[in-house]
């Protein structure tokens, strides 16, 4: 399904990180395509469908060299963000994406988050269903547990399976990823370079003014200290190797297995190429083990309920 081990998440191009400029965001999806980066990650939710059509604007004329994902099922609109993934509306959300998008079918379609006022099965029907009419390619869940990934896949294939995954967040290992693998789905990492405390290269100062990391806790008072403290044991590791931080970091990532499609965001075109090339790096069994110990602190904001300060 994928023709990339990298893909590129767009989120930022939109929302969570601050202001963006609409015409080097563009320049950086191109970017992306031209280092063979394929697959574009993207939700009718982020910027209330202007990432959509953003993207859109991006690979007119080249949508033979992008593998499109989008999701489904967070809304927001002037009175917030909500949940919806009623079977009655999801065609016309589909629809929606495909004009905002210019394309004709979306080669990856997620439920973004699980509605809890739907069975699953209800909604995943109704995907299946966009399969058959030749709208969707293949289906995916974004931030689901085991037991409702089991009851997904029972109704239709679920090709690939999103979540937050990197260095410093590790739990998804315990549960959800050997459940998607059992189940033969592919495991996409998003935040794959830590929201970009894995770079080594955060903001000098105080976040931006609509940079949703001013509220997460790991980026805070001494956790954050604490992190960087750990940082700089992964840039003594990368300089070994004679990459940056954030390489390490995505090649650490990969060699979690075949099975994993990290999509940084960035909105600069010349770090494309830089997260590229973490493909083609092998680290040795000693600093894998190495990276495996390193002790991050602080816990991502409780992601049992959708509120409006959520992002991806």
């Amino acid at each position: 399904m994928f023709t990339t081990r990298i893909g590129l998440g767009c989120m930022g191009f939109s929302q969570a990180y601050g202001p963006a400029d609409d015409e080097q965001s563009i320049l950086t999806i191109r970017a992306a395509l031209d280092h063979g980066v394929t697959l574009l990650d993207t939700a009718m939710s982020y910027g209330a469908g202007h990432n959509e059509r953003l993207v859109g604007r991006a690979i007119a004329g080249r949508r033979g060299e992008a593998v499109l994902a989008t999701k489904f099922g967070i809304v927001r609109g002037p009175d917030g963000v909500r949940l919806d993934a009623h079977p009655d509306r999801v065609r016309d959300y589909c629809d929606a994406s495909l004009r905002r998008l210019g394309v004709d079918v979306i080669d990856l379609y997620y439920l973004h988050r699980i509605d809890p006022t739907v069975p699953i099965e209800d909604t995943v029907g109704a995907m299946a269903a966009l399969v058959a009419a030749g709208k969707v390619g293949r289906l995916g869940l974004s931030e689901v547990d085991p037991a409702s990934f089991a009851r997904a896949a029972a109704v239709h294939p679920i090709a690939a399976v999103q979540l937050e995954w990197s260095l410093a967040w590790r739990e998804p290992e315990r549960d959800i990823i050997p459940a998607a693998r059992a189940g033969g789905a592919a495991i996409v990492a998003y935040s794959p370079l830590g929201r970009g405390l894995l770079t080594g290269a955060l903001p000098a100062g105080p976040f931006e003014p609509g940079d949703f990391r001013a509220g997460d806790p790991r980026f805070a008072g001494e956790t954050l200290a604490a992190n960087l403290t750990v940082v700089e044991a992964l840039r003594s590791t990368a300089s070994a190797y004679g990459v940056s931080p954030g390489q390490l970091a995505l090649a650490w990532l990969l060699a979690q297995g075949d099975d994993v499609v990290p999509i940084p965001g960035t909105r600069d075109p010349s770090r494309i190429a830089a997260n590229a090339a973490a493909a083609e790096l092998v680290l040795r069994p000693a600093d894998l083990a190495f990276l495996d110990g390193l002790a991050w602190h602080g816990d991502r904001r409780s992601f049992a309920a959708y509120g409006t300060s959520r992002s991806t």
